[in-house]
């Protein structure tokens, strides 16, 4: 029986690559358990080898599915949808959403209350300040957004401010539009200089000296969103 391995995929569905590089096929009686059911997925490796497929995109990993004995999916898949079907399963499901559900609107407020402190608008701009957070929390904080308001490996405070200059960058300069030439560091460099320019944006509603709305890139944004797409 072979090791449990970390693979690649190929253009051959039948084909994994190895660690060592090696292009190996999964052994007779194998199938591929594809992604998307946490529960399902551990209890396949649990129960004996299996062969991850794990695909590079950039900087993130994609699950590509787990390659492993096909009794073993189908006894895995059998016993855990019979656990589903008891009402201990149910009563801890709804358990578990509405504690999600909980925790989500909680770092809401805590996301929100960060994005205010960050932004630290004098009380000439405090209306807009409260637009504005709502704006960008209901942008960053969605589960599965993947923005940098997700993770946990950065303080909040430096979460939220990652979020505004992000919002900013997406919804009050050309950036979606822009053409950058693919050439490393490109992109982080255009992203730094906008950067800039919405700090400067931010500072003049620092400052108690109102101007008109209409000529301002961020009061034009919070007040008019542009529609999705």
């Amino acid at each position: 029986m072979p090791d449990s391995l970390t693979v690649a995929p190929t253009p051959d569905p039948r084909r994994v690559r190895a660690p060592d590089g090696s292009l190996l096929t999964p052994p007779a009686g194998w199938a591929l358990l594809p992604p998307g059911d946490a529960g399902l997925t551990r209890r396949v490796k649990a129960a004996g080898p299996s062969w991850t497929v794990v695909e590079k995109v950039g900087r993130k990993l994609f699950s590509r599915g787990v390659w492993a004995p096909e009794a073993h999916i189908q006894a895995a898949r059998a016993g855990l949808e019979a656990e589903r079907a008891t009402p201990a399963y149910a009563k801890r499901r709804a358990s578990d959403v509405a504690r999600r559900e909980r925790e989500q609107a909680e770092y809401e407020v805590e996301f929100a209350n960060a994005v205010l402190r960050f932004l630290r608008f004098s009380s000439t701009f405090t209306a807009l300040a409260k637009r504005l957070a709502v704006a960008v929390t209901a942008h960053a904080i969605p589960v599965g957004s993947g923005t940098v308001a997700r993770t946990e490996r950065i303080p909040l405070e430096r979460r939220a401010e990652a979020a505004v200059i992000a919002w900013l960058r997406h919804q009050t300069t050309a950036y979606d539009n822009m053409r950058i030439a693919r050439v490393k560091g490109a992109r982080r460099e255009v992203r730094r200089e906008l950067a800039e320019i919405s700090r400067a944006l931010l500072e003049v509603h620092r400052r108690e000296v109102p101007h008109a709305p209409s000529a301002c890139a961020l009061c034009t944004a919070v007040e008019h969103p542009p529609q999705p797409r």
